[in-house]
């Protein structure tokens, strides 16, 4: 288990279809800038997709994030869940739900974990376009812990459902 002191590389899933999505993505932007002892270094185009599951809802805005920090991969979990909870998130919501924000932890470093609290890689990493796609933009070289390459696993994937957007969502890096 990690101890905090060094700095690794994290990347994290952004997704928001409710209260203008957006800007909930651009200030979560901020805010995963803003997280103590880390500093969000790339941020993925935005991408509008399809919802998941069988409740009717508006598409949703995804994107992805690279941030460099030296926080544990449960406090770093922590810190995503308070920035949801600040932008309007309910936990206890309907899954695959309409939300506000949404901000899944991908990779930690080339950490895997899987209990209760949390699973590194995400567990739907490698099935999922939008997030898929945003993450290849921002890491196309990227190696997923116990899957293997991020090109490898897009190469497999499909744009169906997932539309680039043109709106640059675009946050200064510090």
């Amino acid at each position: 288990m990690r101890t905090g002191s060094e700095q690794v590389c994290a990347y994290i899933a952004l997704g928001s279809n409710l209260s203008d999505p957006v800007q909930q993505i651009t200030r979560a932007f901020a805010a995963l800038d803003a997280i103590p002892e880390t500093r969000c270094v790339l941020n993925s185009s935005l991408y509008a997709s399809r919802p998941m599951g069988e409740i009717e809802q508006a598409d949703y805005i995804n994107a992805a994030a690279t941030l460099e920090t030296c926080l544990s991969p449960r406090n770093l979990l922590h810190c995503l869940q308070d920035i949801e909870s600040r932008q309007g998130r309910v936990r206890g919501e309907v899954r695959w739900g309409p939300r506000t924000l949404d901000l899944d932890l991908l990779i930690y470093s080339d950490w895997q974990c899987h209990d209760p609290e949390l699973t590194i890689p995400h567990p739907g990493l490698s099935q999922r376009n939008f997030v898929l796609f945003p993450l290849y933009e921002i890491s196309p070289g990227l190696m997923v812990p116990g899957l293997g390459s991020l090109q490898g696993l897009v190469k497999k994937a499909s744009m169906i459902g997932l539309q680039r957007l043109e709106t640059e969502c675009e946050m200064s890096v510090s």
